[in-house]
């Protein structure tokens, strides 16, 4: 019998669920002060976009580099190092903004806060798997998901409540570095799991290894590649500052609300996915489900009514969650225990920053063309990466069940 809640009886996993909360939930705070309070300074979109290019530089600079560190040292440190820097960069935003400081030293605090993300982005991909048994890696896929749109949810309506309430966001900064100290007391709690680091030295080839192995192995490539320029092209996120204000007029309550609604979208198809029988057809699952992204984020763009754009983020976030789940699902499935850190480095690379290259794509363009045009524009292009990936790789559309293992591999 299916048992959604398979994962959560696994104390370590649960600790590290509860952990990841708390930071995500800091982080969606933070997500929305610097944006409201950016665009508040200096009323220019290509300043929201700024803040995603600060803190994209230093994963894609330190993609290597990384992944060889994670594979070598102890996951747990290096997650536990990553998180009492992002603690410190969350301390320096808090200042900068107490202070009105100038706006460079925020995004020097931002920069800090991406190398800390490109080493924790690979140390939580490659410690996951090391919490729970093969059996539950979709399982817990889903509940990892679930954990981080829930604190998506809740993060960014708690900050804008902070800032309207306080009419301040220096609040939810330190609230931010409190939580990221949070999570690494939970991981300092959890049982040291077994670890062997990958032997030999820090060549170019072993460096690249994690490259090598996503360029082969098709079927994932092909899921990074969806998810990637989805988020690239179609992520509306970075400029709900400039419609919350300008155009739905709905304030920093209606931009955290906003903020919101993909998570709640995410969430709740979270759950239908934990509680239903394993996909049969996650290949289809997957294409259709990008495909309904970028309808919806066309829609979002041409919305003029805040129920209806609601609406739209609503289903953003509920089709990006499927694409989330099978990735995550295939990545750990596929990956052997030595490469961890250097595919999740990889993965950190073309997702994780995605989404901050993506919010200085939406910034420019809105810059150029409008934040309608931009928005709409990226839906569009999100639909023809859909049709391309489905012609260029194949293997995809013939991907069954996540659970049946011998059949992925297969693909």
């Amino acid at each position: 019998m299916h048992d959604p809640y398979a994962s959560l009886r696994v104390r370590d996993f649960r600790l590290y669920l509860a952990g990841n909360l708390l930071a995500t939930i800091g982080t969606q705070m933070q997500t929305v002060a610097v944006g409201w309070e950016l665009y508040e300074r200096t009323h220019k979109p290509l300043a929201l976009g700024l803040v995603g290019l600060v803190q994209v530089l230093p994963v894609i600079l330190l993609t290597l580099p990384v992944g060889h560190v994670v594979d070598r040292v102890e996951r747990r440190i290096v997650l536990m190092a990553s998180l009492a820097l992002l603690a410190l960069s969350s301390l320096g935003l808090a200042a900068a903004s107490a202070t009105h400081a100038h706006v460079g030293w925020y995004y020097a605090a931002l920069l800090v806060a991406g190398i800390a993300r490109a080493f924790q982005g690979p140390a939580k991909e490659a410690l996951a798997p090391q919490l729970v048994p093969r059996a539950l890696y979709a399982n817990s896929s889903t509940w990892r998901s679930s954990s981080w749109q829930l604190a998506s949810v809740v993060g960014p309506a708690i900050g804008g409540a902070v800032i309207g309430t306080f009419r301040s966001a220096t609040p939810a900064y330190v609230i931010d570095a409190g939580f990221a100290l949070c999570f690494l007391a939970m991981v300092a709690a959890m049982a040291r799991p077994a670890f062997v680091p990958s032997r030999g030295s820090a060549t170019l080839e072993t460096l690249m290894a994690g490259i090598h192995f996503v360029r082969r192995t098709k079927v994932l490539l092909a899921a990074i590649t969806l998810d990637l320029f989805a988020v690239l092209l179609g992520g509306a996120t970075t400029l709900l500052p400039v419609f919350a204000k300008d155009i739905l007029r709905v304030g920093p309550t209606g931009l955290g609300w906003l903020l919101a609604a993909p998570s709640v979208g995410a969430l709740v198809m979270a759950m239908l996915l934990a509680h239903r029988a394993p996909m049969q057809r996650a290949g289809r699952a997957l294409t259709w489900a990008v495909i309904g992204f970028g309808v919806a984020t066309i829609v979002f763009g041409l919305s003029r009514s805040f129920w209806l754009s609601l609406g739209m983020l609503f289903l953003v976030g509920a089709f990006d969650n499927v694409s989330v789940v099978i990735r995550s699902t295939l990545m750990q499935l596929l990956t052997p225990e030595d490469m961890r850190g250097r595919v999740g480095a990889v993965n950190s690379l073309f997702i994780g920053g995605s989404n901050e290259l993506g919010g200085f794509e939406s910034g420019a363009a809105a810059a150029l063309i409008g934040p309608v045009a931009a928005v709409v524009l990226g839906g569009i292009g999100t639909i023809v990466v859909v049709l391309t990936v489905a012609r260029v790789w194949p293997e995809m559309a013939r991907l069954g069940p996540l659970e049946d293992e011998p059949a992925v591999a297969a693909a």
